[in-house]
């Protein structure tokens, strides 16, 4: 790629508008969150902060998206700033995605697609981080990006980052404090409110002053090795300002065509882009309704004496065991195994079996991967899951006037159609899952280590199911989800807890002739 050569400017003055613009760049927070809606001037912000820094030897940045492409695009963040760097100095390497500054500071581009490209950034000093749609980035990578944040060039080092709403992402659940959580909406008398965290076993910790998160947490600021520091240096402060299009007059004077486009969407994209809601799934390819997902756990469901077990298995990667014992439509206990062999697992289902009493005929374990090894030690007599079998008819539909037989559902395989009938039962407000017993590698808790980090059930459960997303049908008409691989890049992992709810439904679409009891010898 060859570099750019851009001409010799004269020095112009560059000042935000006011609003957004103005607050974002002001606030001493050393992290701040901004947007929340299309068209306020994110980027522009996020580019135009470090400048103030560039005339200071040693001082840096680097600005993340996911993709490269979603840097160098027509319009891009590469663009954005062949109209404003060279103002201050900038000299573009375009090879190397890199602004370089008479005074020595580069501002650099770079990407994360995968999660292990955090690990690029290992051992290296960073006084300025951006980050462009933060929500397009896991929580392991902003935070590992976190303990790169450091300067020794006499600017304090900090973070800034951008972001569209995404109600399902783990920026919702950091910036909580600052949204109305009944109507989504940033609550205004909050806009720009520095409040103060640590965090404790991977769970934040926050205050609204450092003392106070000093005071939550003596067990960390009181050891020997933090005896000469001032402790209120070992707190991040954070904030969240909004912006919507109207507070960015000059778009809206350049390009009034910009609103109009956002106009002409739909009222769940509007209420996120124009809006910005932080409660309102962006686009109709959700196959679970939001606020059935919450609902899940605290539903009512119709009484029942049939009892089941799902489970979904693995072995000792990354993924989880996640063993699910129902009544009925109900989740009655949840057992999470990190690690496990499929003897570890059998014994597992078996002890759970006995204490529910629940008939060998109605377990059912997926099969696809290193699952079949269950199976094989319950003798066969466990259900096997293939997700990727054909769908099967439905007992309860019709049957063919002409053939006198039940007819297949029109899915693209019985994975997706258990799916399906699990998003009508959820969004019909049919099934309910109970957290008062969750047992995670023999320990009664509701968190469970995941990416390195604690996360409780219930947030995992909801995020799996918002990860399941419709996709267009396939050349029969047949209806298809997204591929797993695409539901693992969404989560950072596999969806294990929605894998063990979805395959209850195959107990409603092939129920047991007869139960069968007892015990494999």
């Amino acid at each position: 790629m060859a570099e750019t050569l851009t001409p010799q400017l004269k020095p112009l003055q560059i000042k935000p508008q006011e609003g957004f613009q103005e607050a974002f760049l002001s606030s001493a927070a050393d992290i701040v969150i901004g947007g929340g809606a299309a068209g306020a001037g994110k980027s522009w912000v996020l580019l135009l902060e470090p400048i103030r820094h560039t005339h200071v030897p040693g001082f840096g940045g680097v600005i993340f998206r996911r993709i490269t492409p979603q840097i160098t695009n027509e319009g891009g963040l590469w663009d954005t700033a062949m109209q404003l760097y060279p103002h201050a100095g900038g000299v573009p390497k375009e090879s190397r995605l890199t602004w370089e500054f008479p005074a020595g500071p580069k501002i650099k581009f770079a990407h994360m697609e995968y999660e292990t490209n955090k690990l690029d950034w290992q051992g290296t000093q960073i006084p300025y981080i951006g980050f462009d749609e933060l929500t397009h980035f896991t929580r392991s990578q902003f935070f590992y990006l976190v303990g790169r944040n450091r300067s020794v060039c006499g600017v304090k080092p900090y973070i800034r980052a951008t972001c569209n709403p995404d109600p399902d992402s783990w920026v919702a659940e950091f910036i909580a404090w600052w949204i109305d959580q009944d109507t989504g909406f940033p609550i205004p008398e909050r806009a720009g409110v520095i409040r103060y965290f640590t965090s404790d076993k991977g769970k934040p910790v926050w205050g609204d002053t450092a003392e106070e998160v000093i005071e939550k947490c003596p067990h960390i600021f009181n050891a020997d090795e933090f005896a000469s520091t001032d402790k209120r240096d070992l707190i991040k402060s954070v904030t969240f300002i909004p912006g919507t299009i109207y507070g960015n007059r000059e778009l809206l004077s350049k390009n009034p065509q910009y609103l109009g486009n956002l106009l002409s969407l739909d009222e769940a994209e509007q209420m996120q882009l124009l809006k910005g809601n932080w409660k309102i799934t962006q686009d109709g390819s959700a196959l679970f309704d939001y606020a059935r997902v919450n609902d899940l756990f605290s539903n009512f469901v119709e009484a029942s004496k049939d009892r089941y077990i799902t489970c979904d298995y693995a072995r000792f990667g990354q993924d989880l065991t996640v063993i699910k014992t129902w009544k009925g439509w109900e989740v009655e206990r949840i057992e999470v195994m990190t690690k496990s062999s499929t003897v570890d697992a059998y014994q597992a289902i078996e002890a759970e079996r006995q204490r529910a009493m629940v008939p060998i005929s109605n377990v059912v374990v997926d099969d696809d991967g290193v699952g079949g090894g269950v199976t094989d030690q319950s003798g066969g007599q466990y259900r096997s899951f293939h997700g990727g079998a054909v769908a099967m008819p439905n007992p309860l539909q019709e049957r063919d006037a002409i053939q006198d037989k039940l007819v297949k559902e029109n899915y693209a395989n019985l994975k997706t159609q258990c799916y399906y009938r699990l998003a009508q039962k959820v969004n019909a407000a049919e099934v309910a899952i109970r957290l008062e017993s969750v047992i995670v590698d023999g320990v009664a808790t509701n968190e469970v280590l995941v990416g390195g980090e604690r996360q409780d059930v219930r947030s995992l459960i909801s995020k799996d199911l918002r990860a399941i997303k419709k996709k267009d049908m396939d050349k029969d008409g047949k209806k298809q989800i997204n591929p797993k691989e695409e539901q693992k890049n969404i989560l950072g992992r596999s969806p294990d807890f929605g894998d063990s709810l979805m395959m209850r439904a195959v107990f409603d679409l092939e129920p047991a002739l007869q139960p069968v009891f007892g015990y494999v010898g």
